[in-house]
Parts: C-alpha cells; structure tokens; sequence
C-alpha cells in the first residue's frame, strides 16, 4: 500500500528522474506537479494546497517562528544561485558603486523574498550599504497588484512604500522612478537592451566568483517542505522524499559530463562543469544539513537581522529530525 503524495516543483535537471519516474520514493504513489515557483509559493504559503512543495526559504524561515509552523521541510535545495546578478540599476540614477545605493529608492517585488535577503545582506556585510540605508518600493515586476505571499512586520527603521496599483516595478526602473531594483526575475526592461537599465555588476560572475572564494558560501534559493499535518501521519515520508531527491540529483550528476550526445544546448557545457568544479569544488550543490551549515547559519542572521524572522533560529532547527542521521551497520 503506498501513500498518494502531491509534489509542486520547478522541473530541473536535478529533479527530472523524480518528475518522469526513473525515480520513485518508497513507499509513495508520487503526482509531480510542475510549475513556476512564484506560482508555487503563492498557493502554498497561502492555502497549502500540496502535501509538499518547493518553498522559498525566506517565506519558510519566516513561517517556522511564527505561529503554528505549518511546514516541516528537508535538507534538498532545488534552487542555488549568485545574486549579485540580480541587482539593477537605472541609467538615469547616476549610480556606479554598489556604496551609492544608499539613501535612493529600491525596487523589491516582495521584501521577504530569499533572493532579496542575499542581496541586502552581501550589500550590508561587504560593500557598507546598510539594510535600513535605502527605501523599499514594494509591487509587482511585471503585473500590477503583486502583494506580500506573507504579512512582515518589520522595525521601525526599514522604510517600505508600496508603488502605486497600475505600476510596475520594471517600468519605474527604466523611467528613473525608482534607483536601483533587487529581483531573482530579470526584468523585461534589463532584457529590452535600450540602455536604459544595466547591471551594478557587469559582468557579474567575476564578483559572484571573488565572493564565494571569500566566503565558501553558494547561496541557497529553495528548499523543499512537507505540510506539517502530512509529516506528522507519516513521518517515514520526510527520509523517503529525501533519499529520492537525493537519487534523482545524483543522476544527474553522472549525465551532466554525457559527451556522446549533447543533453542540452550548450555546445561547450563540458569545459562549464570543469570550470565550475575548479572554483566550487566537485560536490559543488550538496543537499544535507553538513555540507551547508556555514550557508544557513549565514541567511539565518540576515533573515533576523532584516526584521524578517522572529528569533535567531539554528540550521538545525529548520529540517526534519529524520533526515539529519543515517543508518549505520
């Protein structure tokens, strides 16, 4: 008898096996579910539609010191990703150095956004752009209306000013009527290529490098999560769903280098992977608690030092007790 499982997730690389059957968690009758994570994230943080999802782990944290804590989630990072790409800026803010930031006006879809908590805390950590130096305009990228996935209460000195409910936050940055813009999306007005709107790192890889180099850290996206009450029926499923994410990544791990036939549309991905190993190292997007602690307990103090979480959690306090110890003969 197997447990009917729902699974909203992104399709990636590392979750495919998981998505067309090469792999199945024991024990369950697995429905993978795949679709945008703003998508995600909205349904579940908002109605808990799935047994599990992909999460934000900003809108986790946040959710974990915060009333009932309604999910439970596991050490498998979907999503990793150097944000220092993500930072905009206007052509007509005059803005050249990440330092003149400060005092001006910042587009942020949301301001609880994992990507925007990198953000300012690389900018507040390494290039003296404190959290509360500059205003946040909150609102949708390119839909008008975009609210908060959940309600923040911050502290006094973090200015937030919703944009008004016919604008969008990409439009304003190409007019000028915000400075810069924090965003894991790149904005339509960036990819219009009109000079109206450029990176604050360009390129930016060389910063992301010199960043990890100095740090160790690979920034953590997403993570995956439980509804507590599915956890608590069936506790089993936390190892289950985690040795399956952890089979399918290891999957692809192995088809990656595949040169017989190219499995994706880079034509010089092999010399990619090679450079990426010399700079990351060869387990360069670990899953388990170990590997990544010094990255959590990074994003964790950013995450309670920008109002967002409740108290200072640990890394340890964030998954699913079975799923940090392994079996052993």
């Amino acid at each position: 008898m197997t447990v009917p499982l729902t699974l909203a997730c992104e399709r990636y690389d590392r979750t495919e096996a998981l998505r067309d059957g090469r792999v199945r968690p024991a024990g369950v009758d697995l429905t993978y579910l795949p679709q945008q994570v703003e998508e995600t994230f909205f349904r579940m943080a908002r109605f808990g539609e799935f047994d599990a999802s992909e999460m934000s782990l900003s809108s986790y944290v946040v959710s974990l010191t915060r009333g009932d804590a309604p999910f439970v989630a596991l050490p498998v990072f979907p999503s990793r990703l150097f944000r220092h790409s993500g930072i905009y800026i206007s052509a007509a803010s005059g803005i050249e150095r990440p330092e003149d930031l400060v005092g001006r006006q910042v587009g942020v879809a949301e301001y609880q956004l994992t990507a925007n908590v990198w953000i300012r805390g690389i900018l507040a950590d390494r290039h003296g752009v404190p959290v509360e130096s500059v205003v946040y305009r909150t609102g949708g990228l390119h839909q008008p209306g975009r609210p908060e996935k959940l309600a923040v209460r911050l502290p006094s000195d973090i200015r937030i000013k919703p944009i008004d409910a016919d604008q969008t936050l990409s439009e304003m940055l190409a007019t000028g009527e915000i400075d810069a813009l924090y965003t894991p999306r790149t904005p339509a007005s960036f990819t219009a290529a009109d000079g109206r709107v450029r990176r604050l790192f360009d390129p930016a890889g060389p910063a992301e490098v010199d960043y990890f180099r100095a740090t160790g850290i690979f920034p953590i996206m997403h993570v995956v999560v439980l509804r507590r009450d599915v956890y608590e029926r069936n506790r089993w499923l936390a190892r289950s769903l985690y040795d399956a994410f952890c089979q399918a990544k290891r999957l692809c791990e192995e088809n990656i280098e595949e040169t017989a036939a190219a499995r994706y549309m880079l034509p010089w991905l092999h010399d990619e992977v090679a450079r990426t190993k010399s700079i990351l190292g060869e387990d360069y997007w670990p899953y388990g608690l170990d590997r990544n602690l010094e990255t959590l307990r990074t994003f964790l103090r950013y995450s309670h030092e920008q109002g967002l979480a409740g108290r200072l959690l640990e890394p340890e306090e964030l998954f699913a007790p079975e799923t940090l110890e392994e079996t052993r003969v």
